[in-house]
């Protein structure tokens, strides 16, 4: 039973293995994205809120305040 097994374990794990490392260059792209274009950030705040929450609440833990701040400031300028 464990050798008829065995092909199925490889493919589960291969698929596992693979859909892991999707979402990590995943994320890194997004990440590297949101820190490089602050148009990219604003597209973010409309479609997806708390993805950018995640985004400015991970700077700030490593030190790199004001972004958000900056961020706002821009928006409401631009509207007026």
């Amino acid at each position: 039973m464990a050798r008829t097994m065995e092909p199925v374990a490889k493919k589960i794990f291969k698929g596992v293995l693979v859909a892991e490392l999707l979402g990590v260059f995943g994320a890194y792209f997004l990440f590297n994205k949101m820190n490089t274009s602050q148009d990219f950030r604003q597209t973010m705040s409309k479609k997806f809120p708390f993805i950018l929450e995640v985004y400015y609440k991970s700077i700030e833990k490593s030190g790199m305040y004001g972004v958000r701040e900056q961020d706002q400031e821009k928006w409401l300028n631009s509207k007026n």
